[in-house]
């Protein structure tokens, strides 16, 4: 089992997904891609910035959210528990204050929407990455290495 995996949440733009996508290949993470998705996975945005490394990653499908709980259920009967992290501005602890464990699942959301009130209910720990006022977001490949990085630094994985 990979020590974390990272989930995408419909995403909504290639570029974005297949960078996260090559993060996890590069870090020895899982991913997930939770659909719908708002372009296939044959696009050629998607393909050029996972590049060859697409090849070297877990992905597991899920067409739904419900679909993905039912995973996540799945594997804590399996003794495998999979906490839900997802990253969010609505969040209000630290993604530096959370205590990692194996198996966790990072959740991003999509570029245009973040995640919706279902899978905030469905998280165990909604986490969030601390800005300067006046500022949006960041973009969701850039918040997804930044807590990939630091969940990876407390469990010693990388």
């Amino acid at each position: 089992m990979a020590p974390l995996t990272l989930a995408l949440y419909q995403p909504d733009i290639p570029q974005n997904a297949g960078t996260m996508l090559r993060t996890c290949a590069c870090l020895g993470v899982a991913a997930a891609i939770i659909g719908p998705a708002g372009f296939p996975t044959s696009d050629r945005d998607f393909r050029r910035a996972g590049m060859d490394y697409l090849d070297h990653v877990t992905i597991d499908r899920h067409a739904s959210f419900a679909a993905f709980q039912a995973w996540r259920a799945t594997c804590s009967r399996a003794g495998e528990p999979r906490r839900l992290l997802p990253l969010s501005t609505r969040a209000d602890v630290s993604y530096l204050d959370c205590a990692y464990q194996q198996g966790d699942v990072l959740l991003v959301g999509r570029e245009s929407a973040g995640v919706p009130d279902e899978v905030h209910a469905a998280a165990d720990l909604a986490l969030r990455i601390p800005m300067r006022q006046g500022v949006r977001s960041l973009n969701v490949a850039v918040a997804a290495a930044m807590a990939l990085g630091e969940a990876l630094r407390q469990l010693r994985a990388v």
